[in-house]
């Protein structure tokens, strides 16, 4: 059993930045039989998506959404099991509620196991 807090979501100016956390915490044995970590998000009214997803071999892989790419960071660090969302140039369309994942298999494209329960992100002026 895995259990994943995410936090860092607020109130955000157009164009400005935003960091989420995401940590993991579960008896060693999971923690190594995590594969993949992700970031999903679900603006009001749509289904969720997927935004970013990094591998947790420390090959230094790592996925963005085309609507992300060049804006948003995905790192973890290992030690803390801890995954983190760098939000850059957010837009109003960013706007949603952030969840972070595990993955049992080395796919993005896979089907988490393991959800954490949230954190709320608003871009407004």
């Amino acid at each position: 059993q895995v259990q994943l807090v995410e936090s860092g979501g607020g109130l955000v100016q157009p164009g400005g930045s935003l960091r989420l956390s995401c940590a993991a915490s579960a008896p060693a044995r999971s923690i190594r039989s995590i594969n993949l970590m992700g970031w999903f998000r679900q603006a009001p009214g749509k289904e969720r998506e997927r935004v970013s997803c990094i591998s947790s071999s420390g090959d230094g892989k790592v996925y963005y959404e085309d609507s992300v790419r060049g804006r948003f960071t995905v790192s973890r660090d290992k030690a803390e099991n801890t995954m983190y969302l760098l939000m850059n140039s957010v837009k109003a369309e960013d706007t949603g509620d952030y969840f972070c994942a595990t993955y049992p298999s080395y796919y993005c494209d896979g089907k988490p196991d393991y959800w954490g329960q949230g954190t709320q992100v608003t871009v407004s002026s």
